[in-house]
């Protein structure tokens, strides 16, 4: 590969998103540079009182099948491909009447944007580019000699470029620009491939891609000496992903992954019908609650732990207001994520310069399709978002005592938390918010063990008489395999007790429960989290 500056002397310009377009082509036209358009673009270029030719006048044929097909040809796709220092190309192009093209500028048809707002699918097939991807990736394969541009976002660089080589782009920002390039369409791809297999309900496609658009890079990952970046990938999800910051420090890798788990667990709370307030450390939350407002949802939740609390990440079901504003800001939280905020409440957070304020624009779905993927030595293992609902399961009493109304209310809450909780989970809750959480332990009853010692902590932080765990619920994220997870939940002091069920056990479990006058319900939904 040379080196050496290529010039530009004729630039094919076809976007749908125009934003920018005009100056960059005025800039363009300034230089000498031949401008070539299709369709839209060269109808909008025109209108703006620049010279433009036609892709039809210089392919001789006209644009047909609804637009379909207008630059599949060999005068565009030659142009692009060419190599200018091959003899055979240069010949080639002479004999055939094939002018070069030195700059492609192609963003492709808003395929994710229409997916995203719920269009048909007769809409969806329409907006999947076939000759933007071509030119595309052809432009790039000859980056050599040619510089491709795929979003608005470098406009400004490659003027630069030109204004300073006299016309000419250099081989580093071709490179860089074609690389781009590439993965433009790979992300492009695979959202297209995606969508189809949603479409046709394919579980486990021959092919499976992922591709999102760079929020930000990221100083470093879970640890220093590992580089990180965030992306946002096609699929609309309100969470961190979507959030305006107001305020604070960028975020960290730590940061972000905690701050989605924080927001996931809150979003299983309809803010329609209650506040709910989540606190998460390391991934798990530390307090959960819901109340009349958000201010004593939060103080519930804080409750819990407040030794963990300190540091934490705090999710909002609700508008955030003053008052809880002015709750959560009394200690130290590294973030705070809501669908929105008020004013006076935006006021206060800033008193605070270096917490982070997110506001998401509207809660996840808990019930929403959707995907999940992980990486293991060599391969992807990708399943479907876990989706399954307490509200939705049949819950199956299966001891002689059944659970009061009041044990229910708090059992429904208990495994809402659970599901969001690292396996063994354990979930002590009281008066809908958790007094007890035992997470990410190999044994079940270590789990049931750590949750009750936590709780006793709380306790005495609290000056209570006895731990909140007395005459508690008690939620499991997996069925008991022997009895002796349920019964240091009862010596705890929980009175009823959700789980799966499943084991071959259950019958053991259940008699221990009878024996004890506990009540339990089983889900026979399972809620693994690893």
């Amino acid at each position: 590969m040379s080196d050496t500056p290529r010039r530009v002397t004729r630039a094919l310009l076809s976007v749908s998103d125009k934003t920018g377009l005009i100056d960059f082509a005025k800039a363009l036209a300034g230089l000498g540079i031949e401008l070539v358009s299709t369709g839209g673009t060269a109808k909008a270029l025109a209108a703006a009182g620049l010279k433009v030719s036609d892709v039809s006048d210089l392919t001789g044929f006209p644009e047909m099948m609804d637009g379909r097909v207008k630059t599949l040809h060999p005068k565009v796709h030659g142009g692009l491909l060419a190599i200018r220092d091959n003899a055979e190309h240069t010949k080639a192009m002479k004999d055939h009447g094939i002018a070069p093209i030195d700059l492609l500028v192609v963003n492709l048809y808003p395929f994710e944007a229409t997916v995203d707002k719920g269009a048909g699918y007769e809409d969806c097939i329409e907006n999947i580019d076939i000759g933007g991807p071509a030119m595309i990736r052809a432009a790039a394969k000859n980056h050599d000699d040619v510089a491709v541009v795929v979003e608005a976002n470098d406009y400004e660089a490659v003027l630069d470029e030109l204004a300073a080589n006299n016309g000419a782009t250099t081989l580093s920002l071709r490179k860089r620009l074609a690389a781009k390039a590439y993965a433009r369409t790979a992300a492009y791809d695979a959202a297209i491939s995606n969508w189809f297999a949603l479409q046709l309900k394919t579980d486990a496609p021959d092919y499976r891609a992922f591709g999102g658009r760079l929020v930000q890079s990221l100083r470093y990952g879970e640890n220093p000496h590992q580089s990180a970046s965030f992306y946002r990938t096609p699929d609309h999800r309100f969470g961190v992903a979507t959030a305006r910051q107001v305020q604070g420090k960028e975020l960290s890798y730590n940061n972000i992954n905690d701050t989605d788990a924080a927001y996931e667990c809150v979003a299983e709370f309809d803010a329609k019908r209650t506040a709910a307030v989540a606190i998460i450390k390391h991934a798990n939350p530390c307090g959960v609650a819901e109340g009349s407002d958000l201010v004593s949802a939060y103080r519930k939740a804080l409750a819990c732990d407040s030794t963990s609390a300190f540091g934490g990440i705090v999710a909002l079901n609700r508008t955030l207001d003053a008052e809880a504003a002015r709750a959560i800001t009394e200690i130290f939280t590294e973030v705070i994520i809501a669908p929105d905020a008020t004013d006076e409440a935006v006021a206060i957070v800033a008193a605070k310069k270096n917490l982070r304020l997110l506001l998401a624009g509207g809660l996840p779905d808990p019930r929403a399709l959707g995907l999940t993927a992980k990486t293991v030595a060599g391969g992807l293992l990708v399943q479907s978002r876990d989706n399954a609902v307490v509200d939705d399961m049949t819950l199956k009493v299966v001891t002689k005592r059944a659970p009061s109304e009041a044990e229910l209310r708090d059992l429904r809450f208990a495994f809402r938390v659970a599901k969001h909780v690292k396996s063994n989970t354990i979930i002590y809750a009281k008066d809908l918010a958790t007094v007890g959480i035992g997470a990410g332990q190999m044994s079940r009853v270590d789990s049931a063990r750590i949750a009750a010692r936590k709780a006793e902590d709380a306790a005495r932080e609290l000056k209570l008489a006895e731990p909140m765990t007395k005459g508690s619920v008690v939620a499991s994220d997996a069925f008991f395999p022997f009895a002796d997870g349920m019964l240091a939940c009862i010596e705890a002091g929980a009175t009823a007790v959700i789980q799966p069920g499943g084991s071959v056990r259950d019958d053991e479990v259940i008699k221990a429960a009878d024996e004890h006058g506990i009540a339990m319900v089983l889900t026979g939904i399972r809620h693994f989290r690893h």
